[in-house]
């Protein structure tokens, strides 16, 4: 049997001992715990179909109080932001969101690997040194960063945010990839050493595969933090490098009405997010779960 061949043969024992729904196993809930489901969806979604509706509202309906649901609907709103040329935002959110991602990927699932599936030596003080990073409050690091990326020349710079978005990001993704990456059972990677596969194989062709659901999970989280990210993208960009949410604060002024307008806006920056979600929310779901069920 080939080296592909072994590995793919335990990988597949383990996706099938992992999720024994696809042998005719089902969750059963009851209408009542459904019905709570449901309650609790509604009751989230709520507020981003009320931004959604309040998009298609004149100003003046909009800030109506109480609001009124059956003012008529129009696409004015979004006419006047197509025409506010929304489309380098979205460039350079895409671009710092994309490539910190990707950054963050690359670093975390090695640095996981070895701290679950090839525990280095005092891993949990490793582990603590991570998270004690995220400790500072990102305020109370603006001001020296902003020194630091304004002496080596760096404001309004796209590069300086993937570098930060990296930064904040990767102790989060390693803390997640860790307890992934500890699922993986040791038969696979004990497959994959006796078929003489090299680290950068295993981690590939063996712990890739199967921690897929919670690589995708990482990632899509890591994509919304940077997606959403503000402070430290109005502090430290002018006009060039400006993300979508500081598009966003372009809509808030002292005179004249803008709710409207500003939700208009903030469903077209929220869309990527949407979309992303969406189209990963099964690999997201099982992402989330790894672990959940022993």
């Amino acid at each position: 049997m080939s080296d592909q061949g072994a590995t793919g043969t335990v990988i597949q024992r383990f996706r099938a001992r992992r999720h024994p729904a696809d042998h005719g196993k089902e969750l059963r809930l009851s209408p009542m715990w459904t019905f709570v489901a449901w309650l609790a969806t509604l009751a989230f979604f709520a507020p981003v179909a009320w931004m959604a509706l309040t998009s298609f509202h004149q100003e003046a309906d909009a800030a109506t109080n109480p609001p009124s649901l059956l003012a008529p609907l129009t696409l004015d709103q979004y006419s006047l932001l197509l025409g506010r040329d929304v489309t380098p935002f979205l460039i350079n959110s895409a671009t710092a969101s994309i490539v910190s991602t990707l950054l963050v990927l690359l670093l975390a699932v090695p640095t996981a690997y070895a701290l679950s599936i090839k525990p280095v030596e005092k891993w949990t003080d490793v582990m603590f040194f991570f998270l004690s990073t995220k400790f500072l409050p990102a305020i109370a690091a603006l001001l020296p960063v902003y020194l630091i990326v304004k002496d080596i020349g760096m404001l309004d710079n796209v590069w300086t945010l993937v570098v930060l978005y990296t930064a904040m990001n990767l102790p989060i993704a390693v803390w997640l990839m860790r307890s992934f990456l500890a699922e993986v059972p040791r038969e696979i990677l004990e497959a994959g050493e006796v078929d003489g596969a090299r680290l950068p194989t295993v981690l590939l062709r063996v712990v890739a595969p199967v921690a897929m659901p919670g690589i995708a999970a990482t990632s899509l989280i890591c994509f919304i933090f940077s997606w959403n990210e503000f402070m430290f993208a109005v502090n430290l960009t002018a006009t060039r490098a400006s993300t979508a949410p500081v598009f966003l604060v372009g809509f808030i002024t002292n005179e004249g009405l803008f709710l409207a307008r500003l939700c208009a806006a903030a469903m077209l920056v929220s869309l990527p997010v949407l979309i992303a979600g969406f189209a990963a929310q099964d690999k997201l779901v099982r992402g989330l779960s790894l672990g959940a069920v022993k």
